[in-house]
């Protein structure tokens, strides 16, 4: 990702870039490593959607959303997905109040800013539906009435790809809602000795104490409207078109993706633009983004599968195969 900025932008995004740089310190103080799951997430932050993170258990996946909403001065909830959650658990019920001798709609933890949802695949398909509508419409329905969780609204859900006992697969049509889905990988040896370093350190104090928060609700959202701004020339516009449409032509996928994935390329390739000081698009921004955008919305043919061959090496075909716009 660049970090140099030899250019003079037309936007002012200097106290942005800032405020990125201080999340990034604050999450340092903890976190070793990942630099590139981290810019994801604050991407995926500056375009206001959702995000699906994915990795074994221990890769600190839980804990960089935690650090991460701690960082940000909103509301923050977090809900853990069990097989017995019911959807009112989620979105809130409707309780008898005998002041006003009438029924009230309490809302549910899902009210809030920042949620994060811990092991999203362990509910049955009856609670995880109970999220299709505020992901996409930032909304709930409940007897008539339509309830808005605020803005800014993100949901950072995090899931196991090994363990399948006790699951339950997530339909497409949910997987479609989210922006991005971050596949967390192992530490380095280097990055794993430093984390048995600053642990050894730490000794009896909280992990999470020394984290401060840099940014207020009314920045982020300020933030993201900027990064709506950012110029797009509209050759990188049909470019975006044809690497989406490619994956519907493809004899190694036997499902593309839908014109929400370009929708989403777009919006962060504009946030991954902000992140890297600059007030326009270039190609190499789409190519950063297209990977957590594209890998949760292709499924592969059987026969490529048993193949070997994974989501990547199809979106990696892909793209190399169309020439990039200069």
């Amino acid at each position: 990702m660049e970090n140099e900025n030899t250019f003079e932008t037309r936007t002012d995004l200097s106290e942005l870039n800032k405020s990125i740089e201080a999340i990034r310190t604050e999450l340092a103080k903890v976190i070793i490593g990942q630099s590139k799951f981290i810019d994801l997430l604050l991407t995926a932050i500056l375009a206001n959607g959702h995000v699906l993170i994915e990795g074994v258990p221990g890769v600190a996946k839980t804990l960089t959303a935690k650090l991460l909403a701690k960082s940000i001065d909103t509301d923050f909830s977090r809900i853990q997905f069990t097989p017995d959650l019911m959807p009112s658990d989620i979105t809130g019920t409707s309780i008898f109040n005998t002041k006003i001798n009438d029924f009230e709609f309490k809302k549910g933890p899902i009210f809030s800013n920042l949620v994060l949802i811990d092991e999203i695949n362990r509910s049955p398909a009856k609670t995880q539906a109970a999220l299709f509508e505020i992901m996409e419409e930032r909304q709930i329905t409940f007897d008539g009435k339509v309830y808005y969780p605020g803005k800014p609204f993100i949901v950072l859900a995090t899931q196991n790809p090994i363990e399948h006992e006790g699951t339950y697969r997530l339909p497409e049509a949910q997987l479609d809602r989210f922006l991005f889905k971050i596949d967390v990988d192992y530490p380095s040896l280097e990055e794993e000795e430093k984390i048995l370093l600053t642990h050894h350190k730490l000794e009896e104090k909280d992990i999470t104490s020394d984290i401060n928060k840099v940014l207020t609700k009314n920045k982020l959202i300020e933030y993201q409207a900027l990064a709506k701004k950012v110029v797009v020339e509209d050759n990188l516009l049909k470019y975006i078109a044809k690497l989406v449409n490619s994956t519907r032509n493809n004899s190694s996928i036997f499902l593309g993706a839908s014109p929400r994935a370009s929708v989403n390329i777009l919006n962060a390739a504009k946030a991954m633009a902000v992140i890297n000081a600059r007030d326009f698009v270039t190609p190499e921004d789409i190519k950063e983004v297209i990977y957590p955008v594209l890998s949760h919305r292709i499924i592969l043919t059987p026969e490529k599968e048993m193949e070997g061959v994974n989501v990547k090496d199809a979106i990696k075909q892909i793209v190399s195969a169309i020439e990039v716009p200069r």
